[in-house]
């Protein structure tokens, strides 16, 4: 194991954090405050980095293009929530996850016909190419800086909207007790297609930042949904703070796993063992986090506060 490549896997899980963050956290307000379970909310993401790729071929300019795509992930979000999401607010979580379960077949068929099964690619803007030196002959790309940049700002940025405004306390009051919330006289539903279309947003912001280092492909929101919910699980539902933090600890741990898990086994295995458990257990390190959590702190991390 070198410390090179250890630093630099170390900012590989940082990325994937904030990436995990940005679809988790809409995620988590969508659950926590409108008790909605919404399997959903991983096609955002992908349709995200469609719509890159899209509006990348219309302007050519990347920074008009992560613009146009997050007016239209909020778009897509609100019409989603209008047309079909909002007639199952009342339904039991079954029917919910089976109902999202077949807008995700849906929406997957979808995008093959309109782009194809093939997969695409998004240039890295100019700005952005290139990579910085850490130490010799050591060097991490600029790009994948600055998902970590705006991934950090939008946590930023969130934890100030929720923390300090009048919408985000609303938003941390109903995802104690939405039921009083809204007997206080608050317009729940608003409030919902507020939360709704924001964490469409999110979701879909961090399919346009990855869709210059990953292959745009159909199904490709459908993994990313999976450790989305590990991280608000650990995190704790309708929690911001939870999301962030479980977030990056999701991302560090599955990232450094995959790259050194068998490296460590061998302190302690024989190397044939090591070899055959690693790569196993590497891909499993997230979900035994995830139930040491639940053993210590069954409401995770940093759960929002319920009523009473």
């Amino acid at each position: 194991m070198s410390i090179s490549l250890f630093v630099v896997q170390l900012f590989n899980g940082v990325q994937l954090g904030v990436l995990l963050f940005l679809v988790a956290a809409g995620l988590t307000l969508v659950f926590g405050v409108m008790n909605f379970i919404n399997l959903a909310h991983g096609v955002q993401y992908m349709l995200g980095a469609y719509l890159a790729v899209m509006f990348y071929g219309i302007t050519g300019s990347f920074f008009a293009t992560v613009l146009l795509a997050l007016f239209a992930s909020l778009l897509f979000g609100l019409l989603l929530e209008a047309v079909v999401l909002r007639r199952l607010y009342e339904r039991d979580h079954l029917e919910q996850v089976l109902a999202t379960f077949g807008i995700i077949m849906f929406l997957n068929q979808a995008v093959k016909l309109l782009w194809g099964a093939a997969p695409l690619t998004l240039p890295i803007p100019a700005l952005l190419s290139g990579s910085v030196a850490l130490a010799d002959g050591l060097r991490y790309p600029v790009y994948r800086f600055a998902i970590i940049a705006a991934g950090l700002m939008v946590a930023l940025g969130l934890a100030y909207f929720v923390g300090s405004t009048r919408v985000g306390m609303l938003v941390r009051a109903g995802a104690s007790n939405a039921t009083m919330v809204s007997a206080l006289g608050v317009d729940i539903k608003r409030l919902f297609r507020i939360v709704f279309g924001f964490g469409a947003m999110l979701a879909g912001f961090a399919g346009v930042m990855v869709a210059p280092i990953l292959s745009v492909e159909p199904g490709m929101g459908d993994q990313i949904l999976i450790l989305a919910f590990v991280v608000i699980v650990i995190g704790g539902i309708g929690s911001i703070r939870g999301a962030f933090v479980a977030a990056l600890l999701v991302g560090v741990i599955d990232t450094l796993g995959r790259s050194f898990m068998t490296d460590l086994l061998r302190l302690f295995l024989l190397p044939t063992t090591a070899r055959l458990i690693g790569p196993a257990l590497a891909s499993i390190s997230i979900y035994l986090l995830m139930a040491l959590v639940l053993a210590v702190r069954p409401a995770g991390l940093f759960a929002a506060k319920g009523p009473g």
